[in-house]
């Protein structure tokens, strides 16, 4: 319980001193539960007196009336946390994963699957909530009332408390037993959890493949194998720890049947008289129901603490590191000075000693074979990891002194692959600059020749553009991508090939649109087709990590026998293609 505590705190966050004021009002009222237990016995042998002494009596009357009221005042203070902390502990959970997702390093987030994350964000967030909520308080109960009790009925008659006793040395082992189990399984099964949802969310946003490939529904191999896994792993954590439990339960029950044998025994010697054993009994009967809750709470527990331990583990996750010295940038060239970088696990860097100058206000493209590097120099560029070895810079700031969301100012990215929320066109679009009025958000869309087709739509801008913007066109979809990238305003645009996937007419409307968005701005493209970037400023021929070639078209052509002039030629011919009959 002190591991589950200590997740448990760091899941509570800002509400931490409200949690520990709860855990002091339930241990409070569990001890005052627990002595009103108590004061049944004395209570019960005043009774048995003859004859009764009825201001005494009375006395106990009186004690444990305000023990009961002291434990109702104490259980509104506990409740408080309950009831009304605990829906602001679940959003400020979810909040503060989002934060952290937001200021992990991309190369990180990138390793974590989405329908992972969204599980620890939903399901496990909400677990971890009502665990703070619910469990902790419930723990005290289960420990802190035979406890209590226990010791008094030791003090009362060590031959009925040593039957306790020897209950108790005998169920600790089953429940320590349950524990690990329970905590191995519920691992288990919170890691299928996670799989299952990672593959749902790949079958729902893959449904038109499964489809055309006459895998949807029940004959989808890949949904059935992990969900199958997904019912091994319940199936097998509630399986391992019941006989445990069923064991626990056996034992409460011979207890209580051993301490009314033992103390019938003693009732007949004379040495208890009935009333004080029936006091007795009463105390040890609710000494032993949180003995038997434990053997089946536990496994709630080690779940709570499979959820607890996947988001402290997400929060435990570091921030992208800030060196000191950084300073705003004021202009923006884009520097790479000796840089190698390679991705976590792989054997070999991908780009080794990287020299470039991107100058301020022009246009760079980066061109090569797929693999050679070119999206990673993008990716390096809004700092999706850091170099190995050498330096980024922005205007003469390292990279590395920028905090994340300082250097996303400035940087505007258009993709190739789009992706739109499901909400209005307006809403979208104002992703760029939340803050920004309607009209501004016009002006973008006119710039990025989006309020034409807009106009045609029975909402308007208020139109939802449905999951990843499936009611729209890629032609569409990628200028709406654009008005976005207009509407920040960033002095540095990242292009990764916006226009690969478009016909001939929508590539010629987005053209234009990037034509607006790239205007004075520094701008690096990712191109493939290289008749789009013959135009540009300088070309960066990309091949196995290094700068294979730099310079403007011709001064590249001019090299007949360079990486360059070889693609170009091969791309010249290409378009020769045709069916054959």
């Amino acid at each position: 319980m002190r591991r589950i505590l200590r997740l448990m705190f760091i899941a509570a966050g800002p509400y931490a001193a409200e949690f520990r004021r709860t855990l002091r009002y339930s241990a409070a009222a569990t001890a005052t539960q627990a002595a009103a237990y108590v004061v049944f016995i004395p209570l019960l042998a005043e009774l048995a007196r003859d004859p009764i002494d009825t201001g005494r009596a009375w006395l106990w009357v009186a004690i444990l009336a305000a023990l009961v009221a002291l434990e109702g005042f104490l259980r509104v203070g506990e409740m408080a946390f309950s009831f009304d902390t605990w829906p602001y502990v679940t959003k400020d959970t979810r909040l503060r994963l989002g934060a952290k997702l937001r200021s992990m390093p991309q190369q990180e987030l990138g390793r974590r699957a989405a329908g992972d994350l969204a599980t620890v964000v939903g399901n496990n967030a909400t677990s971890a909530a009502t665990a703070i909520a619910l469990l902790a308080t419930l723990f005290i109960q289960i420990v802190a009332v035979p406890v209590v009790i226990g010791v008094v009925i030791l003090l009362v008659d060590w031959r009925l408390g040593v039957v306790l006793a020897v209950a108790v040395v005998i169920a600790v082992p089953l429940i320590r037993r349950i524990q690990r189990l329970s905590n191995l399984g519920f691992r288990s099964v919170d890691q299928a959890d996670a799989d299952a949802a990672n593959r749902i969310v790949e079958y729902v946003q893959g449904l038109p493949v499964f489809k055309a490939t006459g895998q949807a529904g029940a004959d989808s191999p890949r949904l059935v194998e992990v969900l199958t896994h997904q019912q091994h792993a319940q199936s097998k954590a509630n399986r391992s720890a019941s006989v445990p439990v069923a064991l626990t339960q056996l034992l409460v029950q011979l207890a209580m049947v051993g301490l009314v044998v033992v103390g019938a025994a003693l009732v007949v010697d004379a040495r208890l008289t009935v009333p004080l054993l029936v006091a007795i009994v009463v105390a040890a009967a609710r000494f032993a129901e949180p003995l038997a809750l434990a053997s089946v709470m536990v496994k709630l527990f080690e779940m709570s603490e499979a959820a607890l331990s996947r988001v402290g583990d997400l929060l435990g996750t570091e921030a992208m590191p800030v060196k000191p010295g950084g300073r705003t940038p004021t202009s923006f060239e884009i520097r790479f000075d000796n840089v190698t970088f390679g991705y976590d696990g792989a054997d070999e860097p991908l780009l080794r000693g990287i020299n470039l100058v991107v100058p301020e206000r022009s246009l760079t493209a980066l061109v090569g074979p797929s693999g050679a590097g070119k999206t990673t120099i993008t990716k390096l560029i809004s700092r999706y990891a850091d170099p190995a070895e050498g330096v980024i810079s922005l205007g003469g700031v390292d990279l590395a002194t920028l905090e994340p969301g300082e250097l996303l100012r400035h940087v505007a990215v258009v993709f190739q692959d789009v992706y739109l929320f499901d909400d209005t066109i307006r809403a979208n679009i104002a992703m760029g600059r939340p803050d920004a009025t309607d009209a501004e958000i016009e002006a973008a869309a006119r710039s990025a020749n989006v309020h034409a087709f807009v106009q045609r739509l029975p909402h308007g801008y208020d139109t939802r553009v449905g999951e990843i913007g499936s009611a729209l066109s890629g032609g569409e979809r990628q200028r709406i991508s654009i008005a976005r990238a207009i509407l920040k305003n960033a002095p540095v645009v990242l292009l990764d090939e916006p226009t690969a996937a478009l016909d001939t007419e929508s590539e010629v409307v987005v053209q234009e649109a990037i034509d607006r968005l790239v205007e004075g701005k520094t701008v690096v493209v990712i191109a493939h087709r290289l008749s789009t970037v013959v135009g540009a400023d300088q070309i960066a021929v990309i091949d196995d990590g290094v700068v294979a070639q730099l310079g403007r078209h011709e001064e590249l052509l001019a090299d007949v026998d360079g990486r360059y002039a070889r693609m170009w030629s091969a791309q010249l011919a290409a378009r020769s293609w045709h069916v054959p009959a």
